[in-house]
């Protein structure tokens, strides 16, 4: 261990760029940096220089970084039991479960353990093809699911197209997003309905009784943070219902407390929407150990009682990460983590970003909940037109992001979003910094381009 701390940055860098291959990313251009330490809410890099974690890494620091109670629950369960086959029930695994299934809507109390957030949805289409024996799935444009190949096809977004050859049985169609509409609405209502009737459509003539599931993120994610109207998850559950079709809610990013509640599907409205199976990944243990799963329905359970599931993984229920996940969930319990991730949304970073969109021209829009904010640069309000192409970026959203950089803040960028999306326990002081921040760096990176 003391080898490991005791390597300097350079050295480190020097080792990343001989030896890692990095995801999603042209290798021979990358310059990484170097994160050398981390507490709280802040990460350090190679300088010394601390900067705002408003990334929480990939969105899964949900409890910040070295969270004592964490930390603590891994060391102690390393020093009883590191690990153990998935076949064989152990107090962690067990643990995580029923704290998991005391959370979930409905009466989903069945766990199936995997490693992270795409395996989690590879296994539940898994199950709902096997469930209903029907084979297409339905998935958003302007959606993530994961990187592995059944994932990366459902997933909407330009990181599908190298790896989509057609042949997965995955059929897109829009989700709701007024802001930039595909269906001319003018209205959160116009877009709900529309969107519901175009969703129905496509269900009509792909063939209800060809289509397994309905696959969505409650709230899609590094795709724009487009939270739906209300009503519209209550249409999709209504809609799977008439057909026998199985609805999958894709909480990996969403869940656990990110969007001010324990899973993003109670922001749809009155009526609870219990999807038959939800996965979860990233907040269900701060991401501390790799973690992720699926919650089932009794129903869809059902279908293997005397049926072999024909899935596994062999570190299914890692008691490492379980151990971490009891840790975060009972800390999110006896902190109310979740209230106060629902109150950074509604008092502080909603009335702050908002101030921000009235008096800077390439803010288009603002929207998100809890922790989970998205900033839509443009380059004309009127016009919408994006200050990054859609698949790419530019120097405009480059200088904005080295702005903040300079100032303290590490965001989270995707094309022409800025989104911030900080640990859970972030204060409501650090979130006016972070957005003051956002301020100052959108003021320099604009003059410059006018200039």
């Amino acid at each position: 261990m003391t080898e490991l701390v005791d390597l300097s940055p350079e050295r480190t860098h020097e080792l990343d760029r001989r030896h890692v291959f990095h995801s999603w990313a042209a290798q021979a251009s990358l310059d990484p940096m170097v994160v050398t330490k981390a507490e709280g809410s802040h990460i350090w890099d190679q300088d010394g220089t601390r900067l705002l974690d408003f990334t929480s890494q990939l969105v899964y620091t949900n409890l910040g970084h070295q969270h004592p109670r964490i930390v603590s629950a891994i060391q102690e369960q390393a020093a009883h039991l590191c690990t153990v086959a998935p076949q064989h029930a152990n107090a962690a695994r067990s643990e995580a479960a029923r704290l998991i299934a005391a959370h979930t809507p409905g009466d989903l109390d069945k766990v199936f353990f995997t490693n992270g957030g795409a395996d989690a949805n590879e296994h539940a289409v898994r199950m709902a093809r096997l469930h209903t024996g029907r084979h297409k799935v339905l998935s958003t444009y302007r959606s993530y699911h994961g990187g592995t190949q059944l994932a990366v096809n459902l997933t909407g977004d330009p990181r599908r197209w190298p790896s989509d050859h057609a042949s997965t049985g995955t059929v897109h169609f829009f989700g709701p997003f007024l802001y930039r509409s595909a269906f001319h609405a003018e209205t959160e209502e116009q877009e709900c309905e529309r969107a519901l009737a175009h969703l129905e459509q496509v269900v009509a003539f792909e063939g209800p009784g060809a289509i397994a599931a309905i696959v969505l993120e409650s709230i899609p994610g590094t795709a724009g943070i487009m939270v739906p109207p209300r009503g519209y998850l209550t249409g999709v559950r209504e809609l799977c219902d008439r057909h026998g079709i199985v609805m999958i809610a894709d909480e990996v990013m969403s869940g656990f407390g990110r969007a001010g509640r324990w899973f993003a599907v109670e922001l749809d409205g009155a009526s609870e929407v219990v999807p038959d199976l939800v996965t979860f990944a990233k907040g269900v243990n701060s991401g501390y150990v790799p973690l992720g799963g699926v919650a089932i329905s009794p129903a869809v359970a059902a279908t293997f009682d005397d049926r072999v599931y024909p899935g596994g993984l062999t570190y299914s229920g890692h008691p490492l990460a379980c151990a971490a996940a009891v840790a975060t969930i009972r800390t999110m319990e006896d902190d109310r983590v979740v209230e106060h991730a629902d109150a950074l949304g509604r008092e502080v970073f909603a009335p702050g970003l908002q101030e921000l969109a009235d008096w800077h021209p390439w803010v288009g829009e603002v929207r998100g909940a809890g922790a989970f904010w998205a900033v839509e640069l443009v380059r004309d309000r009127e016009t919408r037109e994006p200050l990054a192409p859609y698949g790419g970026t530019s120097a405009e959203v480059a200088a904005v992001v080295a702005g903040c950089k300079r100032r303290g803040m590490l965001p989270f960028v995707n094309y022409h979003r800025i989104h911030l999306v900080p640990p859970l326990t972030t204060s409501p002081s650090q979130v006016r910094e972070a957005i003051g921040i956002l301020g100052e760096a959108l003021a320099e990176a604009s003059g410059e381009a006018r200039g």
